[in-house]
């Protein structure tokens, strides 16, 4: 498949999304993906190829509206209606300037030149790299990529079946060819949400992919 690709990882065109590598939804915190530490060595060879790198992170204010405490006698993984429409409501994840939030210490891809937050406003979550829960307010990474002249993105991290799979689904909206590297990913596959969020990709136009398929 590797020559298939359109833009190798070595193409100024191309760019690696990294998302959501962060102690929270590593083993052990608050809300963990299963062995979603386990990636990170994987991810850091990855984006050795990549001349443009963007990574990710969560970044939720205290008393985010996607935070089950938030919501009097509801529980972490309910679902609710908002204004925006349908929110799973979460434990408190990725809270600013805690631990938690931090990106995995030995994720290494120094030649990344932004750090994306999201999930900043109270009011809304946000899934997506592009933007957020309302499907209005934008993030402004799809501008920034086409300014640097990328069409081009491959997709990798966690959850797969939520924030990557929002984020792959948003890109392609956006115009960029889209893959997703499915042995760089994790997911929380939660009441069957794995299996939607593939066919939701593949109905798309994301191309699924592994890491082999970029070295043939």
């Amino acid at each position: 498949m590797a020559v298939a690709l359109s833009r190798p990882p070595s193409d100024p065109r191309a760019a690696l999304l990294v998302i959501d590598m962060q102690y929270d939804f590593m083993p052990g915190g608050a809300l963990a993906v299963a062995e979603g530490d386990q990636l990170v060595p994987l991810i850091n060879r990855l984006g050795a190829q990549f001349r443009n790198v963007v990574i990710t992170q969560d970044w939720h204010p205290a008393e985010h509206i996607s935070f089950a405490s938030s919501h009097a006698g509801r529980a972490p993984f309910d679902s609710i209606t908002l204004p925006y429409g349908p929110q799973t409501l979460w434990p408190d994840h990725c809270v600013q300037a805690t631990g938690g939030a931090e990106l995995h210490a030995d994720l290494d891809i120094p030649q990344a030149q932004l750090i994306l937050r999201k999930g900043c406003n109270a009011g809304i979550d946000s899934y997506s790299a592009f933007v957020e829960a309302d499907r209005t307010t934008q993030t402004g990474l799809a501008g920034y990529l086409k300014e640097r002249g990328v069409d081009s993105v491959f997709v990798v991290g966690l959850a797969l079946d939520f924030c990557v799979a929002w984020s792959a689904l948003d890109a392609r909206t956006a115009g960029f060819n889209t893959w997703v590297i499915a042995d760089a990913c994790k997911a929380i596959d939660l009441g069957g949400s794995l299996e939607t969020a593939w066919q939701d990709l593949t109905a798309a136009g994301v191309v699924r992919i592994d890491s082999a398929d970029l070295t043939g």
